[in-house]
């Protein structure tokens, strides 16, 4: 989605994720665990690469210097079985600001160091570039992107119905899992999400029902208050059904999916637990 040029150099029939790798930090004199690490054969070398993606949620005036630790770890490690190392990061706060993503070391008429990784700063990207996307990324990032509060609404509407689109060819554990990203981002609003609702179903009839199935906020509040109130008899009908299934269905089923996979990414069933907002105990009763 946002590096095309490497994305067409990337073989993904051969891709494994590698176990997160604990780095020591010897300036910092502290150890981390590397987010993600992909192993990929690229065809520019008809070998293997690395690809680090580390995301950064707050300013941090010298994390420029800690991907570059990172990477002279993954180098000094891999060098032999790996040609190409290449580091990404995503700023994903809410502020709108240039990230340094370059380390230079210079002395008059010689460049000793100069170490740049890939960046993605969401904040700075238009979201309006991404509503045609068939990319499941865009839909669950698209409310990390950058818009104004009078946009807010457009951002919502375009988010659900890149979403419908998806259902067309995601299984049900990765809709659900492109709803739950999404659902941290956005702050709901009941009224404001009536109203869209509203507007899907009367546009989209025949896939009314796919909306109400994997909507995690708008379930917690909305069901049991009435969400139906006063929109067209021919739709309550759609509704009902919606709230039937993924109630009963949905709900339980969806958030079971979610959960497992939090959980296989690493996530403790604490942070599982405020994520999803379920009690601590139903979290490991599920698990």
């Amino acid at each position: 989605m946002f590096f095309p040029e490497l994305d067409s150099m990337l073989d993904y029939s051969e891709t494994r994720f590698l176990m997160q790798e604990l780095l020591v930090d010897i300036v910092g004199e502290e150890a981390r665990e590397l987010d993600l690490l992909l192993e990929i054969r690229y065809k520019g070398l008809d070998g293997y690469i690395l690809i680090h993606l580390e995301p950064q949620s707050y300013r941090d005036s010298r994390f420029h210097e800690r991907m570059f630790i990172y990477f002279s770890r993954l180098f000094e490690r891999y060098r032999k079985e790996h040609k190409l190392i290449i580091p990404i990061a995503i700023f994903t706060s809410d502020e709108i600001r240039e990230e340094q993503d370059t380390l230079e070391m210079v002395i008059p008429e010689h460049q000793i160091l100069r170490f740049q990784f890939l960046k993605v700063e969401l904040r700075n990207q238009n979201w309006r570039r991404f509503i045609d996307s068939d990319n499941a990324v865009a839909a669950a990032l698209l409310a990390k992107m950058g818009y104004t509060t009078r946009e807010a609404r457009d951002v919502r509407r375009e988010f659900l119905r890149m979403f419908m689109k998806l259902k067309t060819r995601l299984d049900q554990g990765r809709l659900a899992l492109v709803m739950s990203v999404a659902d941290l981002y956005f702050q709901p609003d009941r009224a404001q999400d009536e109203e869209i609702i509203k507007e899907l179903m009367i546009q989209y009839p025949e896939e009314g029902e796919a909306i109400m199935e994997l909507m995690p906020a708008w379930k917690r509040w909305g069901y049991e208050e009435g969400i139906a109130e006063g929109i067209e008899q021919g739709i309550e009908k759609g509704i009902e059904q919606g709230i039937e299934r993924g109630i009963e269905q949905g709900v339980e089923k969806g958030q079971a999916e979610i959960i497992r996979k939090l959980l296989l990414h690493g996530f403790t069933p604490e942070e599982v637990s405020k994520a999803v907002e379920l009690p601590i105990e139903k979290i490991k009763k599920l698990m």
